[in-house]
């Protein structure tokens, strides 16, 4: 079970808090891609992408390799699943919730 307070899982949170790193991260579910090729897509220089990297490298949610000049990097999906462990909690509870919103409405539509 995941702790509710680990140091682990505010640095998988805090890495997917920026919209570029979940882009990066989504790229990265289709293969390994160099710092460059992450990149690409966005407006930002090569130190701005290997920024974002370090952050995603940090929070465990990619590795990276030194070929020859490229950094390749490659996903980690253990933390994400840390990451939805922990979130299932909430899911199971809006679940509860909106069943019994629901039951609710329909009872009320019910009597009209």
């Amino acid at each position: 079970m995941v702790l509710q307070e680990s140091p682990a899982l505010d640095g998988v949170f805090h890495a997917l808090a920026d919209p570029t790193r979940r882009a990066m991260l989504r790229s990265l579910a289709g293969g390994e891609r160099n710092i460059g090729e992450l990149a690409a897509p966005f407006d930002m220089s090569f130190a701005a992408a290997s920024k974002h990297v370090r952050v995603l490298e940090g929070a465990g949610l990619l590795k990276r390799r030194v070929q020859g000049r490229s950094h390749v990097c490659r996903i980690e999906a253990e933390p994400l699943a840390d990451a939805n462990a922990w979130l299932s909690f909430y899911q199971k509870f809006w679940s509860v919730h909106l069943d019994t919103l629901d039951a609710l409405i329909k009872a009320d539509a019910a009597k009209d």
